[in-house]
């Protein structure tokens, strides 16, 4: 009996490493940013360096849209012609309208075996429960397999991030006003977490250094005394800290796995330049 051929399909702000997701033959579809009229598509029309570069002197922020139904649809059956079946963790649903539009279009191809997940989750946190089911398929389970495992790892992965300003993600309509201006009148350096597929307030500390080494603190927390599996560093246009943390991380805590991400426009949108986190899960 002849295995199935299993696509993994994300969207452009999971983050994962380019040299995973060509590893793992992980097909992205890219999210869309809205810049002073123009319309760019995620990481393809607008590089990360060009972005960051613009977005440290532009007067405006851009906005960012999910790919449509029927880019969806397109994307899906282009893919439906040289796989059996197709599993797509995305972007936490509420976070964006990726998932609803993404579930649009599986109604409408009915003929196709698409399964789509809400990771629950934002950057290298979605990322790895797209590598789950990825690994998953790439060692020749089935269908059901690879969906269970990319659900199994939604429930054990944790992304916390420091931030040097709350002002994107304001603007962005990701927390409050009034946090905002907690946190900057205070100069508290924030540290964030995923919490119900939304960011979150997880603690604070007064400089950027004893906010990072307070995170690893609370990665340990965390853990439990479990050993960590694997981690990715994620930054934000600040990629000798990541690699001083992806360092720390590795003497600290030994994951079995450990790499590098940078983040996409459209998560650079709503974080800003210049955040830094860990997204990790414990062993079994």
């Amino acid at each position: 009996m002849r295995s199935q051929k299993i696509a993994i399909v994300t969207d452009s702000s999971a983050n994962i490493p380019i040299e995973l997701m060509q590893d793992l033959d992980i097909h992205v579809i890219p999210v869309w940013l809205i810049w002073d009229g123009k319309n760019y598509r995620d990481g393809i029309d607008l590089k990360a360096d060009e972005f960051y570069a613009r977005l440290k002197r532009s007067k405006t922020l851009p906005t960012t849209s999910q790919p449509s139904t029927s880019e969806f649809e397109v994307f899906f059956s282009k893919l439906g012609e040289k796989y059996d079946a197709i599993v797509a963790p995305l972007v936490s649903s509420k976070m964006s309208g990726t998932v609803e539009c993404a579930q649009a279009a599986v109604n409408q191809l009915t003929d196709l075996s698409i399964h789509i997940i809400d990771s629950c989750a934002g950057s290298m946190a979605h990322g790895l429960t797209v590598l789950a089911a990825a690994r998953a398929a790439a060692a020749g389970s089935v269908i059901d397999e690879v969906v269970s495992a990319a659900k199994r790892m939604r429930e054990r992965v944790n992304l916390f991030f420091v931030v040097d300003t709350l002002e994107f993600l304001h603007r962005s309509g990701r927390i409050s006003g009034a946090k905002r201006y907690m946190a900057t009148a205070l100069q508290i350096r924030p540290i964030l977490q995923f919490t119900e597929g939304m960011i979150s307030p997880l603690s604070q500390a007064r400089t950027r250094g004893k906010a990072i080494t307070h995170m690893l603190d609370l990665v340990e927390e965390r853990l439990a005394q479990r050993p960590m599996a694997e981690a990715c560093v994620v930054n934000i246009d600040c990629r000798e800290d990541g690699e001083s943390l992806v360092e720390q991380v590795r003497e600290r805590f030994k994951p079995q796995r450990i790499s590098l991400a940078g983040v996409s426009p459209v998560v650079g949108t709503v974080v800003g330049p210049g955040g830094l986190g860990v997204a990790f899960y414990p062993g079994a």
